[in-house]
């Protein structure tokens, strides 16, 4: 319906009197309507902006830090006297490359999810951790004619001694425990536990390390977990706070890390620390970049992830501020025209930043409707 713009009964805007409106943790200035009176005038200057047709989304934004991705400690199996060369923390390795030296002998990257365990030659028994070695034999071009299997055959030995002769070491054909070491993929080091010089002991950790792959670390209020899952697209803002960059959510955490200083799940995992100064209890997201360049040499920087909580699609939307609040409730627009102007109730749907989702009678894409002159 249309409202009625008699001189006794029309609506004014307010001039300073301003109707808060929440949405999406947004607050929003809406004009107020008082009921108006013959003598009173603008105090703002108006002016006017298209009801338009669009898609419109509203997000919540949480806090986030760029990290990298996985957490891994390397083992070492080799006896010896001394380390005599150890990674320094940031450098990345990678397959075939060395991790650190016993004696003077290099201890080898290969990859894989199996930890070296046992010396491995022809006539070991047969084992995944051989078709593991296998694998890595292959990838590093030693592998002609060297099928993987769990069985240590003469090809495999040939194709140690290729690796072996390669890299300075020993030809045996054998790989003894120690001169290989596993981990899922390229290794950036974090950590180094022993010094040059210091006796190497079987069993103890040498290096702690992560992935070379960045990722953004991100904690989402439980009360809003609902609205992410693995998978989900997400925009993240990096620490100008200006250059935003695609996302995607890789994982979600089922534990809650509570405002008491520990965190519980569901199935009684292990209790961890909750984040500093938090009052409300948040669970961990892990994003992937889509672009591993957008985050640059930063570690540990601040970041936003901007989540999706709302979406509409092929709505009319208007400026939130063209919206009145009528004297007896709900909301209007002053559609305008060469001859004037009338007023159209309207319906409001969703809040996504400047613009608000609109119906009414009437109301049609590329009409025009009264704003506050910027």
């Amino acid at each position: 319906m249309t409202a009625d713009l008699g001189a006794g009964r029309r609506l004014k805007r307010a001039s300073v009197v301003a109707a808060p409106v929440l949405a999406a943790g947004l607050v929003l200035s809406v004009p107020l309507l008082r009921p108006g009176h013959p003598a009173a005038a603008r105090a703002v200057a108006v002016g006017s902006a298209p009801v338009v047709r669009t898609n419109l989304t509203s997000t919540v934004q949480v806090s986030g830090s760029l990290d990298y991705a996985g957490t891994y400690t390397i083992v070492n199996q080799a006896a010896g006297t001394a380390f005599t060369a150890l990674p320094a923390p940031g450098v990345t390795i990678r397959r075939g490359h060395a991790l650190y030296e016993v004696d003077g002998a290099p201890v080898i990257l290969f990859y894989g999810a199996r930890p070296e365990w046992r010396p491995l030659s022809a006539g070991v028994t047969a084992g995944p951790d051989v078709a593991q070695l296998d694998r890595n034999l292959i990838a590093l071009g030693y592998g002609a004619g060297l099928t993987v299997s769990d069985y240590f055959t003469g090809a495999t030995a040939y194709a140690v001694e290729l690796w072996q002769a390669a890299r300075g070491l020993p030809v045996t054909g054998t790989v003894p425990l120690g001169q290989v070491a596993y981990a899922p993929g390229p290794l950036r080091v974090t950590g180094v536990t022993p010094v040059l010089g210091s006796p190497p002991q079987p069993g103890a950790s040498v290096l702690t390390a992560t992935s070379p792959t960045p990722v953004v670390l991100a904690q989402v209020p439980v009360s809003q977990e609902y609205l992410v899952r693995a998978g989900d697209e997400v925009t993240v803002t990096l620490p100008d706070g200006v250059t935003t960059t695609p996302g995607v959510v890789t994982s979600v955490s089922s534990v809650a890390s509570g405002s008491g200083g520990s965190s519980t799940s569901a199935d009684g995992g292990q209790a961890t620390p909750a984040p500093a100064g938090g009052s409300q209890a948040t669970v961990q997201m892990i994003v992937r970049l889509v672009r591993l360049a957008a985050a640059g040499r930063l570690d540990q920087a601040p970041v936003t992830v901007s989540i999706v909580s709302a979406q509409v699609r092929d709505v009319l939307a208007v400026p939130v501020s063209a919206l009145v609040a009528l004297a007896g409730g709900g909301y209007a627009v002053e559609v305008t025209s060469g001859s004037g102007g009338h007023l159209v109730a309207v319906a409001t749907g969703l809040f996504a930043q400047t613009l608000v989702q609109v119906s009414g009678p009437g109301l049609t894409a590329g009409q025009r409707v009264e704003v506050p002159s910027s």
